[in-house]
């Protein structure tokens, strides 16, 4: 494996008490697999990627456990200089929203070639033809011209193709993809995805993708781990997961997205409720208050990951887990 996650806990400290949002997460990333982690918002997906490369705020944040053994090192055990050394080179980062990601004071050039200089060792002319050619490589025409142009000079789906082209730009082994289409429009969406496996595949790079889009996911991952509340509740291979999801959570997510083969006077089934507090988290499964097949074990403790199925894990005491 490329990437294993074990035992992966990050808190925050806060005047109510230290909000869980990372609370025991373990998961693998293998060489060129695409491995999704989906969620409702605030469940702990973009945490625990950000913890991985230590780009957190500390305080409040701190990780209070665990391990990420990255190509044989564990990631939690590097120091400053060491993990700025894996960050670019190693592992690449897709922010959400490239607006806020990308400097706007610095040419689109300049940002680009600062990890080939920082990280590959090239001189300035080596490295702004390197950005051409990446440029072209994401889509962007007439690279050479555009490399003086600042960030607010391109729409928001090149500021995204931009991004693409600096997380690739050192060949690295891992790619953490965090809603790389949400500030775009369903057009650019699909080209901007189709674009990012298409470079996976053919440098032979991983790529863990955060998303709540489950329609992603089941054109795009490998395998799926499913959060809930800081933790993962169900993994499986996306076939699977989609054919038997077991978690109810899971069943409540797919049954939120509209399908074609259903009948056109169906309704969606919305999640009821909100997801919990993570500073008071309610007793047993977290899920429970909004759970449609409880069961009094649920309110006592909260399951731990068993296999259902080869390579089908589910966190969950309900009669379809056992």
């Amino acid at each position: 494996m490329l990437l294993k996650v074990r035992n992966l806990r990050t808190y925050f400290d806060t005047r109510r008490g230290p909000v869980k949002a990372v609370d025991g997460i373990n998961y693998d990333v293998d060489h060129g697999e695409i491995v999704a982690l989906v969620g409702e918002s605030g469940c702990g997906k973009t945490v625990s990627a950000l913890s991985l490369i230590k780009l957190l705020p500390v305080p409040p944040a701190r990780i209070v456990s665990g391990e990420a053994i990255f190509d044989g090192r564990d990631l939690l055990k590097l120091n400053d200089q060491e993990i700025r050394q894996v960050r670019g080179r190693q592992i690449a980062v897709v922010f959400q929203e490239p607006m806020t990601s990308l400097n706007p004071v610095l040419t689109v050039g300049r940002q680009l070639t600062e990890g080939l200089v920082g990280h590959n060792m090239m001189d300035w002319q080596k490295a702004s033809d390197e950005a051409v050619s990446l440029l072209e490589k994401v889509g962007i025409v007439d690279g050479r011209r555009r490399l003086p142009a600042y960030p607010d000079q391109f729409s928001g789906g090149m500021r995204q193709r931009v991004m693409l082209a600096m997380a690739l730009a050192c060949k690295p082994g891992l790619i953490i993809a965090d809603e790389p289409t949400t500030a775009v429009d369903v057009t650019v969406q699909a080209q901007l995805l189709e674009l990012l496996c298409e470079l996976t595949v053919s440098q032979k790079v991983a790529l863990l993708l955060i998303t709540h889009n489950l329609g992603v996911v089941a054109k795009y991952a490998n395998r799926v781990n499913v959060m809930y509340a800081g933790r993962i509740v169900e993994q499986a291979p996306t076939a699977e997961l989609f054919a038997n999801p077991k978690h109810p959570y899971t069943r409540a997510l797919l049954s939120c997205i509209p399908r074609l083969d259903r009948d056109k006077e169906t309704r969606l089934e919305p999640i009821q409720g909100q997801p919990p507090d993570l500073v008071r988290r309610p007793p047993g499964c977290a899920f429970h208050p909004r759970c449609t097949e409880l069961k009094s074990s649920c309110l006592e403790n909260w399951p731990e990951l068993v296999e259902v199925s080869p390579g089908h894990m589910a966190a969950c005491g309900g009669p379809e887990c056992n």
